[in-house]
């Protein structure tokens, strides 16, 4: 038996809704901003905490309390593989929570978004790869999934670098031409 087309658009879209916090969330928290930089760690704080922490946490709970439905929702049949993905999600989670706190470092907060972007682009690949290989138009297949699982890393990184390269390009400016050659040199042997 089919899916009605609002079921299935329902299903397809609600992975966004994790996102769509974070968009909202950032942008009320910025509203009034000075800085640049206090921008820039808003965003990356909050895309941190909503996207990646509570979207992957979401996969997390769900894959544990309704794998038979997950599978369904993705075109596959229940298998206990599903526990793996559902841990391999607390590992996101957590990533992103940390990624959040107030003391990461924008190398951190890269070095976060690569590692999600590892699991959750595979991902992609794989949900490409079905839908056009076999025909898999499930909606945990299409639509939403495949958005989150490509920004949810390509933000964090495009946030956690340009915060980087505006506070080097910050301090550059307040210190003069000849000790940006030095941090420069530097940051090269980092």
């Amino acid at each position: 038996m089919g899916m009605s087309t609002p079921t299935y658009l329902t299903q397809t879209a609600l992975p966004l809704i994790w996102p769509l916090v974070a968009v909202v969330g950032a942008a009320v928290r910025t509203r009034h901003s000075t800085s640049r930089q206090a921008t820039l760690e808003t965003w990356q704080r909050w895309w941190a905490v909503a996207a990646l922490g509570f979207g992957s946490l979401w996969m997390t709970i769900a894959f544990l309390t309704i794998p038979e439905q997950m599978a369904t929702s993705i075109g596959f049949a229940a298998t206990p593989f599903q526990f793996e993905i559902a841990f391999a999600n607390l590992g996101l989670a957590v990533m992103g929570f940390r990624a959040a706190a107030s003391s990461a470092t924008a190398r951190e907060r890269i070095t976060v978004g690569l590692g999600a972007g590892m699991f959750l682009w595979g991902a992609l690949i794989g949900h490409v790869y079905q839908w056009f290989a076999h025909g898999d138009h499930a909606p945990g297949n299409t639509g939403g999934v495949l958005v989150c699982d490509l920004l949810f890393p390509a933000v964090l990184i495009a946030l956690a670098w340009y915060s980087q390269r505006l506070a080097t390009n910050e301090t550059a400016t307040a210190t003069g031409p000849s000790s940006n050659s030095a941090q420069e040199v530097g940051s090269l042997r980092a």
